[in-house]
């Protein structure tokens, strides 16, 4: 039940990456709570605030899909370090901009809407760089390493955020976050470089169109997408949380309710073992999905705020147990020199579900009442995913150890590797009296 550590003790790169992934959660908070805080103490009206999801969603998709292509033709570790100095310096225009005697508005709406385009550049890049970086055997383990990486992030950071920016302000706040930044870009300077694939596509359209057409060939993937999707678009509440705190009146409870699947994920994620002995994870993904969707059929039925809090719990851990299995799944089946843009349609799907989602809630919420749209959202959620069953059955036959694209990805790290050691093999003085070196390189 513990976690497997063995990805932070074998690979330098991935410590370097989890740390600054890790100092860059808690500064990317800092400002994920100063943005709206400040548009409202501008403007008061929630309707500018609310802007801020409508403005980052297009620069989001647009971008992820070409960072996606940017990942697979270039050095990754240098496009990820030129988007964290992007979004380093957007932090501090933000600082600027709230030190003018009079903070103007339509700069914050430019400078979320490039925050969002770079998070979109870097983030396939970083999705893919582990991979790389890691064993393929311990790909499960860094991917709930990651998970414990976002949850301890999800939990401290807003909290930490939202004092700092209450008691100091969003200038202080905007200042911390420019120094995670500094700090994280020093980590990632003392990666070692992690050049593209031999003969990488350069990035283009067709690059892009190419990626979908494979993503479209393999139904499994495929499949992930759609069950990650169905669960965020039907079962993802938490735009009406402030609504369902004053049903229960439990307003009290409203920043518990935010924090109980994080909660719930966390504590997956720190007894996340078990997870590298699962083979079939296209069976570890449905199920998890369907429990979510019990989950928050449960959070929307019972009228005790505890018990509200412990079905999202509930909800968190399935939601990071499926996002374990996916995360292996696409790691460990998909070829190296098209991860980048699979990560970009993974990208996709875990940013448009649930805005989305937070709309479905809230229309129906009006329609219905507030506590009908959390259960009948849990209900659609488990009917579409037990439909997804019955579409696609490649997904539920998944299994790691016979599946071809696992062997074949297995196959091309390891002839990288052995690439990577002709130098060395070469550069030694072969003796007269010994047979011709053989081994991995020469094979």
């Amino acid at each position: 039940m513990r976690p497997d550590l063995a990805p932070w003790r074998s690979s330098r790169d991935f410590r370097l990456l989890w740390s600054a992934g890790l100092v860059t959660t808690f500064g990317s908070f800092l400002t994920y709570v100063a943005v709206p805080l400040q548009i409202k103490e501008l403007t008061g009206s929630s309707l500018a605030v609310g802007l801020i999801g409508a403005v980052e969603l297009v620069p989001m998709i647009v971008c992820g899909l070409w960072g996606g292509a940017l990942a697979d033709a270039v050095d990754r570790r240098k496009l990820v370090l030129a988007s964290e100095a992007g979004l380093g310096l957007l932090s501090v225009l933000l600082l600027v901009n709230a030190l003018l005697p009079q903070p103007l508005l339509w700069p914050m709406y430019v400078f979320v809407g490039l925050l969002s385009a770079l998070d979109g550049l870097q983030r396939p890049s970083l999705d893919a760089l582990t991979p790389q970086i890691v064993a393929h055997d311990q790909l499960t383990a860094a991917a709930a390493l990651n998970a414990l990486r976002w949850q301890v992030g999800a939990i401290a950071g807003p909290s930490l955020a939202g004092l700092i920016a209450a008691t100091a302000g969003v200038r202080v706040a905007y200042a911390l976050d420019a120094v995670t930044f500094a700090v994280s870009l020093l980590l990632l300077l003392r990666m070692r470089a992690v050049p593209p694939a031999l003969g990488a596509e350069k990035p283009s359209l067709g690059a892009i169109a190419e990626g979908l057409r494979y993503a479209w060939s393999r139904k499994e993937l495929l499949g992930t997408y759609a069950v990650d999707i169905v669960a965020m678009l039907f079962a993802f509440p938490n735009a009406i949380f402030p609504f369902l705190a004053d049903r229960l009146d439990a307003s009290w409870a409203l920043g518990l309710m935010y924090a109980a699947s994080s909660v719930g994920g966390l504590a997956v994620s720190a007894t996340s073992g078990w997870a590298s002995r699962v083979h079939r994870h296209g069976r570890m993904v449905m199920a998890a999905a369907a429990l979510w969707g019990a989950a928050i059929t449960g959070a929307g039925l019972v009228g005790n705020i505890w018990l509200v809090l412990f079905f999202l719990a509930l909800a968190g851990g399935a939601d990071m147990v499926s996002g374990l299995g996916r995360s292996t799944l696409w790691n460990q089946s998909i070829p190296d020199g098209l991860r980048g843009r699979m990560a970009g349609v993974e990208l996709l799907s875990y940013s448009v579900g649930p805005q989305l989602g937070q709309v479905r809630a809230g229309g129906m919420a009006a329609a219905v009442g507030v506590r009908a749209s959390v259960w009948s959202g849990g209900l659609m959620c488990v009917v579409g995913v037990v439909g997804l069953v019955a579409a696609l059955p490649r997904l539920l036959a998944y299994d790691a150890r016979t599946d071809p694209h696992v062997a074949a990805v297995r196959a091309e790290r390891e002839a990288r590797a052995a690439r990577q050691s002709e130098p060395e093999a070469a550069s030694e003085p072969a003796s007269e009296a010994s047979e011709p070196v053989s081994g991995p390189a020469s094979a």
